[in-house]
C-alpha cells in the first residue's frame, strides 16, 4: 500500500520530540494551495528552513484520510503547546469530487508533490554511476550490428554477447565515461556510465542475444556495455531531511555538461552512502571563494566561501551522489562546496 505523505509526517511529528522551528519573517497566516505548488515551495513561505517542514505539518483530525493536499485546500498556521503547526482545511476540495449518481476520484497525481521531481525522473532512468571498472568488464557487450555495421541507432537490430539475466529483457546501453576522483586524496570514487540508448532482447542463442534498439542518444558502437534497465522514478512521498552526521563535500561534475549551475539543475557530489548521505538529505551549497592577491602585503589570500543555495540528494552510490539544486541565490559551478544546512 502506498505510504501517504502526510501520514508519514504525522508519524514523524508524534514520534519525535518537537524542536522549535524558525518561522520566516513576514510569513502568511494562511495559504490556499494552487496548481503547480510543491510542499517544498509552500513550506518556504512559512519557514526559513523549509527542509524542517515535517516538524510543522499537522493534518486536521476532523478531515477523513488527510494524507494528501490538493489545489483549493487552505493551510492555516496555528500553535499547539506553543509550537507552530500547519492545519489543513479541506473545504470543498477534500481530494475527491462527488457527482450524482456516481463518485469521481481525483487522481493521486493531482496531489501536491513534495518537490518538482519531473525534471529529474527522466535523468534517473538514463544515468548511473559504477563503483568499479570491473562492473563494465563483467557486463555483456555489443558484438555486432545488423549487416556487420559497426555503428547502429534506434530501430536497428544489434547483437550482444555475455551473461544475461533470464528474468530481464530490457537493457540499457552504456559507454564507460569519466572516472571521478576525490579532489583532496585523488582516490577513485566511481565511474560515470554514459547513456547511449536502450534495447529489448528478442532472441537468445547461447551467450549471444539479439536486441531491437528502442532508443538511442548517439550511435551504438561495438564494445558498448549492457546493464539491466532500472525503474528508478521517485514518487511524490519523497521527504527532504537533514544529514545524520557532518558532511563536507564538493560539486565535482554537472552531468548535462553546463558550466553555470542554477535552480533544478542536477549535480554530482563527491560524497555518498559511505559518507552518511541518504536519499532526501538537504545540503547547503557554498560558492567557493576566490584566491586574490593582497596588494598591501603581496600575499595570496583566499576569500571565505559564501552560502549560495540548497541541494537535495536524490540518488546515492558508495562514494558519489546525484543531487538537485532546489534554490540558488547566484550562479553555481563545479568545485563549490556542500555542507550540512
Amino acid at each position: 500500500m502506498r505510504k501517504s505523505l502526510l501520514a508519514l509526517l504525522l508519524l514523524a511529528a508524534t514520534g519525535l520530540v518537537q524542536a522549535q522551528v524558525q518561522l520566516r519573517e513576514g510569513h502568511p497566516q494562511s495559504y490556499t494551495v494552487v496548481g503547480g505548488d510543491t510542499l517544498w515551495g509552500i513550506s518556504g513561505k512559512f519557514l526559513s528552513q523549509p527542509w524542517k517542514w515535517p516538524q510543522l505539518w499537522r493534518a486536521n483530525p476532523q478531515v477523513h484520510d488527510p494524507d494528501l493536499i490538493y489545489p483549493g485546500d487552505t493551510l492555516i498556521l496555528t500553535y499547539v503547546d506553543g509550537q507552530p503547526r500547519i492545519m489543513v482545511n479541506r473545504g470543498e476540495s477534500r481530494g475527491t469530487i462527488k457527482l450524482s449518481p456516481r463518485v469521481r476520484s481525483t487522481p493521486i497525481a493531482d496531489a501536491i508533490p513534495t518537490i518538482p521531481l519531473g525534471a529529474i525522473n527522466a535523468f534517473l532512468l538514463n544515468n548511473r554511476i559504477m563503483d568499479t571498472a570491473k562492473q563494465f568488464d563483467d557486463a555483456p557487450y555489443i558484438l555486432a550490428g545488423n549487416g556487420e555495421r559497426v555503428l547502429s541507432g534506434a530501430g536497428d537490430r544489434i547483437y550482444a554477447r555475455g551473461s544475461f539475466d533470464p528474468s530481464h529483457t530490457s537493457y540499457g546501453i552504456f559507454r564507460q565515461g569519466k572516472t571521478y576522483f576525490d579532489p583532496e586524496t585523488d582516490e577513485p570514487l566511481g565511474i560515470n556510465a554514459d547513456d547511449i540508448g536502450s534495447g529489448q532482447i528478442v532472441a537468445n542463442e547461447g551467450d549471444v542475444a539479439t536486441l531491437q534498439m528502442q532508443r538511442s542518444t548517439q550511435e551504438v558502437r561495438l564494445g558498448d556495455r549492457l546493464f539491466v534497465s532500472e525503474e528508478r522514478a521517485i514518487n511524490s512521498t519523497f521527504v527532504p531531511s537533514e544529514p545524520a552526521r557532518p558532511v563536507d563535500g564538493m560539486i565535482i561534475d554537472v552531468p548535462r555538461g553546463v558550466t553555470q549551475i542554477g535552480e533544478f539543475d542536477v549535480v554530482t557530489l563527491d560524497r555518498g552512502r559511505k559518507d552518511g548521505l541518504v536519499e532526501g538529505n538537504v545540503l547547503a551549497i557554498f560558492k567557493a571563494g576566490e584566491t586574490v592577491r593582497d596588494r598591501i602585503s603581496g600575499e595570496q589570500v583566499k576569500i571565505p566561501d559564501e552560502r549560495a543555495g540548497l541541494a537535495m540528494v536524490f540518488r546515492t552510490y558508495d562514494r558519489l551522489s546525484y543531487a538537485m539544486v532546489l534554490h540558488a541565490t547566484r550562479s553555481l559551478a563545479v568545485n563549490d562546496r556542500v555542507h550540512n544546512p
